[in-house]
């Protein structure tokens, strides 16, 4: 079998068979990675053309200091993440349909369409290589070793930034476990403090 590596050097020897045979090796990883990170199925799969697109283009970049996975994992990673900030301004937030779950309480309903957008807003206000880090390891559940060799960075990096992106989404969604405090952790002055 051939390798990752000899299959893009031979796609940029003009073998045509080549790129469409990687690409083959890795769709179902890139669709992943596309998709927890859009969230959605429609814009995962404008993110996954766009990587294919750029990895076809940009595959005379490729350094060959990490494996071709990484570097298509990291393409996959940027082009869903462009996606989402396009489309920030025009967010569409599903509404439950009452026929697909008649018995459920509207309130319920609408309690997970905040959250999740709660969470989502809190996601965009981190950085992006914070974003990219904790979807990979808290939505992925892929280990820290792994995240950092595929997104060719060192280990202490990623706890870092791990660690700098846990601690923000907790001061940014602290308001969904006080109902005391507002989006940005700040406790209500009007609300009754404890005595």
């Amino acid at each position: 079998m051939t390798g990752d590596e000899e299959l893009l050097h031979a796609h940029l020897r003009g073998d045509p068979a080549a790129f469409t045979t990687l690409i083959e090796r890795h769709h179902n990883h890139l669709w992943a990675v596309a998709l927890r990170t859009c969230g959605n199925p429609h814009d995962a799969a404008d993110a996954l053309q766009e990587t294919l697109i750029s990895a076809y283009q940009t595959a005379g970049q490729f350094r060959g200091d990490g494996p071709v996975a990484g570097w298509l994992h990291r393409i996959a990673v940027n082009c869903s993440l462009d996606r989402l900030r396009r489309n920030r301004l025009h967010r569409i937030v599903p509404i439950p349909d009452p026929d697909t779950a008649p018995f459920a309480d509207p309130s319920d309903q609408m309690a997970d369409v905040d959250l999740s957008l709660s969470i989502d807003d809190a996601l965009h206000q981190l950085t992006d290589d914070q974003r990219a880090v904790i979807i990979a390891i808290d939505v992925e559940g892929r280990p820290l070793a792994e995240v950092a060799r595929r997104l060719d960075l060192p280990v202490g990096t990623i706890k870092s930034r791990s660690s700098r992106a846990r601690a923000r989404l907790a001061r940014l969604l602290g308001h969904l476990v006080d109902p005391d405090m507002d989006a940005g952790g700040i406790t209500d002055a009007r609300a009754p403090q404890p005595t």
